[in-house]
């Protein structure tokens, strides 16, 4: 069961990495350096005192060129790989019990999956956005996600999962209703 337990957890958090990068592994970092989490072997160091830094600082750097678009035109293009190696590494850091086949096998094609898509999504929401002028509140609703969603798996594990998928269905709603709009206009 604890098995089971750390791959939704691992899966959850890649998911979060899809709406921001580095905010879920900054919010890892701190839950590992307070021990209110435990990593598996060899991850410790995402809570390390540069590695905390790293990500505090990526994390303003990925907030700002969401709210500023001007400062992410370079960021954007490297923010797709920089998902999926996001949600590897945060699937990879939780279930370090497993055989290393099955292991690394979940965090590449779950843990990365997740993180591409849960990206992907949100690109093509942002970009049907921007036309539309409420880049900024898909913005906020993705920084809420990426801040919200990691304390909740933490917390109550089986609650985030919840509101991960109401958070994924309402996002893909929304682009349904964007992209319909721009169909009929």
């Amino acid at each position: 069961m604890e098995a089971i337990l750390a791959v939704i957890v691992g899966l959850a958090l890649s998911a979060t990495a899809g709406f921001r990068i580095f905010t879920p592994l900054l919010i890892t970092g701190l839950f590992v350096r307070t021990e209110w989490v435990t990593l598996a072997e060899g991850f410790e160091w995402i809570g390390s005192t540069p590695a905390l830094i790293a990500f505090g600082v990526a994390t303003l750097l990925e907030i700002g060129v969401n709210y500023l678009p001007v400062l992410g035109t370079f960021l954007k293009m490297l923010a797709t790989p920089a998902a999926t190696v996001a949600g590897i590494l945060l699937t990879a850091s939780f279930i370090g019990d497993m055989d290393p086949f099955v292991s690394w096998s979940i965090a590449i094609i779950g843990g990365g999956g997740i993180a591409t898509t849960a990206h992907a999504t949100t690109s093509i929401v942002k970009g049907v956005s921007e036309t539309a002028a409420v880049s900024p509140v898909v913005s906020a609703m993705e920084d809420g996600i990426a801040i919200v969603g990691p304390v909740l798996i933490f917390l109550v594990p089986v609650l985030a999962v919840i509101v991960l998928a109401v958070a994924g269905y309402l996002i893909y709603k929304a682009y349904r209703r964007i992209t319909f709009k721009d169909r009929m206009a």
